[in-house]
């Protein structure tokens, strides 16, 4: 059977551009390529003179990824739906639909196009993966943490180590911390720095009054992403917790100078 395509991307610390809901969880969006995986989309004229009325699926989502991207929401779900009449059941472009619903605040509309595509085609860990991440946003942690399974169990899926990262952030939100810390080792064992993962241990440590453990993981953490807001909080509240004010207030410093205005303590996850 033939893969659906499909282009990975991270936005920061969440999931999607205006989908607070998604959290920092691993999604994966539609791209323009006929089969497999890939993490760079082919380039396109989206200006409307190319693409829109072809019947090519392919060309058609490529164009409605882009315009999801720039938060023209009615163009992306225009060109989504033109692919899915070029290509009846298309997974991709009902993920885009489903990314397009979520951007909009229709949560519900979103999951049922998510589980729509996840059973369409059960093996697929790509759709398994936005499922789990959908239901784990959702209020629904527990239940989300087969669908990752699920998305690790595809031999073909590119990227396991995002859906490893999922379980644990999902395992530490159901009140499974065990699981959780295992899903984060076993993600930083395929890549060292991946920073949900580190993220994860790092807060996780610290919650448990592991000071050094969390320094470690912090700064490795801070190491791959230097300038991001939630490590430095948290690197300032482990050195004030371990009584190195001066470690404290460089990190405090550096936040300050990203986010002028007072620092508040770190969300622990």
């Amino acid at each position: 059977m033939r893969r659906e395509f499909a282009i990975l991307a991270i936005l920061g610390s969440l999931l999607l551009a205006g989908c607070s809901q998604l959290e920092r969880l691993t999604l994966i969006r539609p791209s323009a390529q006929h089969r497999g995986y890939t993490q760079i989309a082919p380039r396109y004229d989206f200006s409307g003179k190319h693409g829109r009325d072809t019947g090519d699926a392919a060309m058609l989502l490529a164009a409605g990824s882009m315009f999801f991207q720039r938060g023209q929401l009615d163009e992306a779900e225009e060109q989504a739906r033109k692919a899915l009449k070029a290509q009846p059941g298309s997974g991709d472009a009902n993920t885009l639909l489903g990314l397009i619903a979520d951007a909009r605040g229709d949560a519900a509309g979103a999951g049922l196009l998510f589980r729509s595509v996840a059973d369409a085609a059960p093996a697929n860990g790509v759709y398994a993966n936005n499922y789990g991440a959908w239901l784990c946003a959702n209020g629904r942690a527990a239940e989300s943490l087969d669908w990752f399974d699920r998305a690790m169990a595809d031999p073909a899926y590119p990227t396991p180590v995002r859906a490893l990262a999922n379980a644990g952030d999902c395992a530490r939100k159901a009140g499974q911390p065990v699981r959780a810390e295992a899903s984060w080792r076993a993600a930083l064992a395929l890549d060292a720095t991946h920073p949900q993962a580190l993220a994860g241990m790092a807060a996780m440590a610290f919650a448990q009054g592991e000071y050094l453990e969390a320094r470690a993981f912090v700064e490795r953490w801070l190491a791959v992403a230097p300038d991001e807001p939630a490590a430095l909080q948290l690197a300032m509240q482990v050195e004030e917790k371990r009584g190195d004010n001066v470690a404290a207030s460089r990190y405090r410093s550096r936040l300050q100078a990203i986010s002028p205005g007072p620092t508040t303590a770190p969300r622990t996850q």
